[in-house]
């Protein structure tokens, strides 16, 4: 085929909501139209599917997990580990991570990553002291923000946050405060301070927003990663976009409007909210339509 529908999963979480548009993470596959997992998927086409390099770095295993995230209450204060980290840990793979910000409330804001310098002490006071938050940038957000959490870097998502996250195939986190929050049971959620003390990057940056120009009709980059690379497209014309140089396979994940795709006499319509992965063979691709939405693959 040269291109693939999956069926979301639907996660309910104490905080809000989350829709797993493409997912290779073990117990929580997501399913073609034919009733495949993807990673079986991954299985039957190997490099027609991932690309022939991608293929040899990461087997049969699909690279990256593709959700839609809304978010009701606060996320709590939280990292995720590298590879070498989470290895060390019993966990196949770190957590590289970027956020897409889509039509959230009014005055929805996020953490991402430290504005003072702190050192492992302080940070292990500020947590028992409540106030680990004061040592976090916070942003206020609309759509079309964009951020990049690499593995080590301290961030949540706040209430009111509607948003894409792109991800390495992995679901561990490392929970370092939550409010005092409590589960359906009644107890305090647990909290992961030894593993997030081994995975924090103490690094400050002035900005951790991502700045790019948003133009229509054009691709526009806004992250490129060992693990994944990332543009945003906002069409009111047609465009053909070439994918001949490219070995990789490509995800197109809808946000706004909808597109009809041409791809080799194949046509298949793109709506927001949904995702539609294609295949590394695919060479070009032609849009019409009034959408916009994240292109995505990985170079290796």
């Amino acid at each position: 085929m040269n291109y693939y529908k999956f069926t979301p999963l639907q996660k309910t979480l104490i905080w809000g909501t989350e829709s797993w548009q493409l997912s290779g993470v073990e117990g929580s596959e997501t399913t073609t139209d034919g009733g495949l997992t993807l990673n079986q998927l991954v299985l039957q086409e190997q490099g027609r599917l991932l690309g022939a390099s991608n293929y040899q770095r990461f087997g049969n295993e699909f690279p990256l997990l593709i959700k839609f995230i809304d978010a009701h209450q606060n996320l709590s204060i939280q990292v995720h580990p590298n590879d070498e980290v989470a290895q060390r840990h019993g966990k196949p793979h770190g957590k590289t991570e970027m956020w897409y910000v889509m039509d959230s409330a009014p005055g929805a804001t996020l953490y991402n990553g430290l504005k003072m310098r702190l050192t492992p002490q302080e940070y292990e006071r500020m947590v028992e002291g409540d106030t680990i938050c004061d040592a976090l940038a916070q942003y206020t957000v609309q759509e079309g923000d964009c951020f990049f959490i690499p593995a080590g870097r301290i961030h949540a998502i706040g209430a009111g946050c509607y948003l894409t996250e792109i991800q390495q195939t992995s679901d561990v986190t490392y929970r370092i405060y939550d409010y005092k929050r409590r589960d359906k049971d009644g107890n305090l959620r647990q909290l992961h301070t030894k593993e997030a003390a081994e995975s924090i990057d103490y690094s400050v940056l002035d900005d951790y927003r991502q700045h790019y120009d948003a133009r229509q009709n054009e691709g526009q980059q806004l992250i490129s990663c060992p693990y994944f690379t990332t543009a945003v497209y906002d069409l009111t014309e047609p465009m053909t976009i070439d994918y001949s140089e490219l070995d990789s396979f490509v995800a197109l994940i809808g946000l706004k409007g909808e597109g009809l795709l041409s791809i080799d006499g194949d046509e298949v319509v793109l709506h927001a909210g949904e995702t539609i992965l294609l295949p590394a063979f695919v060479k070009e691709v032609n849009i019409s339509g009034t959408v916009k939405f994240l292109e995505t693959y990985v170079l290796s």
